[in-house]
């Protein structure tokens, strides 16, 4: 049973227009359903707009809405599950594990997704949990997995790798938790594959879990800012890199940066090499 119900606006079509079969303009849920499954629409649905506001709807909203959340989600988990069954990887208690600081920057994102998360849904505000998990599954994907892919690809299996794969599967099994009111099915199959394949105690589905309750022990504010310039800066200089049409791998002999604070300049400093690596520069 339930105490609260959301309730969605209409739905209407891409231009506004109420769907109508003298229109033209219907689109049959069903098929939808059938085509791109059940969660993709109801993420869409639950995350384009508030829930009391009109809905907007297209074929291309949705399949982008797929593209930019749910395939990328998908493919980090196809990665994983890669790398961890070539290497029989086997969950394990992570006290006894020397972590990156990337480990520990993205360990601390998960946890300040957590609260995020909880203190938008405590508040029924669906869109806005959706766009934390969006930016957490960006952060992961685009800059963690990609950062860190040399550690999953190296043949020997040692104490460096085994922390790069516990810190993946940790960020997977809590994202199954966290999408679980959102995706149901996604998060089903992420949870027993991750989580029931390799623990017979584990409670028989997601939706019988305990929502993830945040470790404020884990948030490292300061490491935040500081990969968040870094992934600034780089982003910037790979808009300069387009603009001036560099080719990516290019080799560049200097980037200039201009930053607002004595700290900023100290964390460039420190994080020199991944500013070098990530442009490139030789």
């Amino acid at each position: 049973c339930f105490r609260n119900v959301i309730c969605l606006g209409h739905v209407v079509d891409a231009h506004g227009e109420k769907m109508s079969k003298s229109k033209g303009n219907v689109i049959d849920p069903g098929a939808v359903i059938n085509e791109y499954g059940a969660d993709a629409l109801r993420w869409y649905l639950l995350t384009c707009a508030p829930a009391e506001n009109i809905h907007h709807f297209s074929i291309r909203m949705l399949t982008e809405t797929i593209r930019k959340v749910l395939l990328t989600l998908w493919n980090i988990y196809s990665f994983f599950t890669l790398y961890a069954n070539i290497d029989h990887f086997v969950p394990q208690p992570s006290a006894s594990l020397s972590f990156t600081e990337l480990d520990n920057w993205i360990t601390s994102e998960l946890n300040l997704l957590i609260a995020e998360v909880t203190k938008a849904l405590d508040a029924y505000e669906p869109v806005s949990a959706a766009r934390h998990i969006q930016g957490f599954v960006d952060k992961l994907s685009n800059w963690y997995v990609r950062r860190n892919r040399r550690r999953f690809w190296k043949s020997e299996s040692d104490a460096d790798k085994l922390a790069a794969y516990t810190t993946l599967y940790q960020c997977l099994v809590v994202l199954s938790q966290l999408l679980a009111p959102f995706t149901p099915f996604i998060a089903e199959e992420l949870y027993q594959n991750l989580l029931r394949s390799v623990d017979t105690k584990a409670k028989e589905s997601v939706h019988l879990t305990d929502f993830p309750v945040v470790d404020k022990a884990k948030i490292d504010d300061k490491l935040n800012r500081e990969i968040d310039l870094i992934r600034r800066i780089s982003s910037l200089g790979r808009a300069a890199r387009a603009k001036a049409r560099i080719k990516v791998r290019q080799p560049l002999a200097k980037v200039v940066a201009k930053v607002e604070s004595e700290e900023e300049t100290e964390v460039l400093i420190k994080l020199a090499a991944e500013i070098k690596e990530e442009l490139f520069l030789i």
